[in-house]
């Protein structure tokens, strides 16, 4: 089956995080990187298209994406980063914005290729974001991390049409098994 970005995170970094399925059930873990082909499937569909995908510009992405989560995941529960997280990602941000080029548009910095403007993306998230409305999916196993930018901060789920109708269905199925012959 095709590989087909969801992009439920509400953010660039948060996408990006998430492009690994399954994060929290072993048995199903799926990096949708392994792949250079979903690499630029997911670049188009963020729209920081590369012309060519290579492996270095992978390792790049998985690099910031795994930096990323260790500081995030623990924050979308309540939780303080560890500390080499943290240190992390400052040397992911330094290194990305020591790099970038200040332009004067409504964007404010331009990155020298696609990997740098996902990196500046994590960073954008930190100064940009109100983290307080930082989840986790709600699904045992999902992981997948999004912004809540529900009015009563009550959104639980990655998505409702999957996670959120998996969990319906399951807690219909347990009401309903012990009522049939």
């Amino acid at each position: 089956m095709r590989y087909r970005p969801e992009l439920v995170g509400g953010h660039l970094a948060l996408d990006l995080v998430n492009t690994v399925a399954w994060r929290l059930d072993p048995g199903r873990t799926v990096d949708r990187f392994a792949e250079l082909a979903n690499v630029e499937l997911w670049m188009d569909a963020v729209g920081s298209s590369s012309d060519v995908v290579t492996p270095r510009l992978r390792d790049e992405l998985v690099a910031a994406r795994g930096i990323a989560y260790d500081v995030l995941s623990p924050l979308a529960v309540g939780d303080r980063p560890a500390r080499a997280a943290i240190d992390a990602l400052q040397g992911l941000i330094g290194g990305v914005v020591g790099s970038a080029a200040v332009e004067v548009s409504p964007f404010g910095w331009r990155a020298d290729g696609p990997g740098d403007a996902v990196r500046l993306a994590v960073w954008r998230l930190f100064e940009d974001e109100d983290l307080g409305r930082l989840r986790q999916c709600a699904d045992d196993g999902c992981g997948w991390l999004f912004l809540d930018r529900s009015k009563n901060g009550s959104r639980r789920w990655c998505s409702s049409a999957d996670c959120g109708n998996r969990a319906r269905a399951r807690r219909h199925y347990e009401r309903t098994r012990g009522t049939t012959v």
